[in-house]
């Protein structure tokens, strides 16, 4: 893939990662836990996938984007943890189905809870759903926090996916955004995680960090490769000083420039194909054995706010501070404070801070930014008759605005489908966003990161 400074220059705006459709931005306050708790009752016995959120860290990681609480006092989980399984409690007496395909333990950091305290939550999950025997079981990992039995101990427990965070194994970058671990410690990991035949394991890395260059990220991605992972996550760093104050610890003018970005995502790419994965797009790659890649071939990956997956038609249930949960119609967040949130379960009230409920259009336009975002392609006919519209007619000004992509090579469009190519695939954000019926005021669009 081969991407010119023209387009770099041209394309380089702020936009959505589309995680959901509408974005979280559009999310409201008047969408209270009521709404939450009919769109709950109204499930039918569809599959649940449930997001487990643990907000405490030990230390800061200055990149941090995400809801946390920094401490050491590992007492305050234990007043977490009642609380959460307070709220799973809660919706267990709500949704008709129980069935649970997917659990994920995400964070913060959730590593920073002892292993009994991670069994109980999945003991008490068990009595409250009903877990599939061949359900995904998922936990990330620090490997600064991970204890030398801990992966023994999660398998035996019914864990059978990691996902380690990494960034970069270069001592200087890990020093400026204050996360230092050596290769040795992360190699160490591997090797526990393929003693106990891990179903999956996931290496999370980011490129855009300060110090990075291609030539560094190089090196990293050779480590990366030793290791062979199953997945990598390989995320675009977004420097939002001015709404995550970790942030500000970062050195502006020591961050890769756009051209600096792309080439290291160029390198990347080519250092990771050539050693065997595919690239899945936007953030990941994966084994060509990776249900994600199968999926992908298949037309059925879809995306939610944990990234990728192949689960479509599973209901996202989030149980924890600002999690979010995707339940028929209705996207759900939340109270992002611990307070708010313990205050709502005293009340016995689902801890609901904002969401909203799709209309129509929503559920059409959701429709083909992830046809699009996910399989980079769009079958037209298929989407008129599931939405029994004339497309050309009722995108008309959206097709009108794709004459610049196709102009430049990155989408082809005839009466039948939309089709990203390869170089477009960098660019696929920009994509949809033509079809983001909320992007109509810039104010709107700088609210989100760079693209590039």
């Amino acid at each position: 893939m081969q991407i010119n400074s023209k387009l770099i220059e041209k394309y380089n705006t702020s936009g959505p990662r589309y995680t959901s459709y509408p974005t979280a931005l559009e999310f409201n306050q008047e969408f209270t836990s009521n709404g939450y708790l009919k769109a709950l009752e109204e499930l039918d016995d569809q599959t649940l996938s449930i997001y487990i959120h643990i907000p405490f860290c030990q230390n800061i990681c200055y990149y941090c984007a995400c809801n946390k609480v920094i401490t050491k006092d590992t007492n305050k989980a234990n007043e977490y943890i009642h609380y959460l399984l307070k709220e799973a409690e809660l919706v267990a007496k709500a949704v008709p189905g129980k069935k649970v395909g997917q659990i994920h333990f995400g964070g913060g950091t959730p590593t920073f809870l002892s292993n009994q305290q991670i069994q109980t939550i999945l003991d008490s999950l068990a009595e409250l759903f009903e877990i599939n025997t061949s359900a995904e079981i998922s936990i990330e990992i620090d490997p600064r926090t991970a204890k030398d039995s801990s992966l023994e101990f999660f398998k035996s427990i019914g864990i059978n996916r990691l996902s380690i965070g990494v960034q970069d194994f270069n001592p200087k970058v890990q020093a400026a955004v204050n996360r230092e671990h050596s290769f040795e410690l992360v190699n160490n990991l591997f090797s526990q995680a393929k003693d106990n035949h891990y179903q999956s394991i996931n290496m999370d890395l980011i490129y855009g960090l300060p110090h990075q260059s291609t030539e560094s990220f190089a090196k990293t991605i050779e480590q990366v490769i030793q290791l062979t992972p199953d997945r990598v996550a390989l995320y675009n760093y977004a420097h939002l000083p001015h709404r995550f104050k970790p942030q500000r610890r970062i050195n502006a003018a020591d961050l890769p420039s756009a051209e600096q970005k792309i080439a290291i995502f160029e390198a990347t790419l080519n250092q990771l194909t050539e050693a065997g994965y595919v690239y899945i797009g936007m953030d990941h790659f994966a084994l060509p054995n990776d249900p994600l890649n199968r999926a992908q071939q298949e037309g059925k990956l879809h995306r939610n706010f944990q990234g990728y997956t192949t689960h479509k038609d599973y209901q996202l249930i989030g149980f924890g501070v600002s999690s979010i949960s995707k339940v028929g119609h209705c996207y759900s967040q939340n109270k992002t404070d611990l307070k708010s949130y313990y205050q709502s379960l005293d009340g016995s009230t689902l801890p609901v801070w904002r969401g909203c409920e799709l209309n129509s259009d929503d559920e059409l336009r959701r429709e083909v930014i992830m046809n699009l975002i996910c399989n980079f392609k769009l079958d037209i006919s298929a989407i008129e008759k599931q939405f029994a519209i004339n497309f050309t007619q009722y995108f008309a000004h959206e097709l009108s605005q794709l004459e610049s992509f196709i102009h430049d090579g990155l989408v082809n469009v005839n009466k039948e489908a939309i089709k990203v190519n390869q170089t477009g695939r960098y660019f696929i954000r920009n994509i949809c966003m033509i079809f983001d019926h909320y992007l109509q005021e810039l104010s709107q669009i700088q609210a989100y990161s760079k693209v590039i």
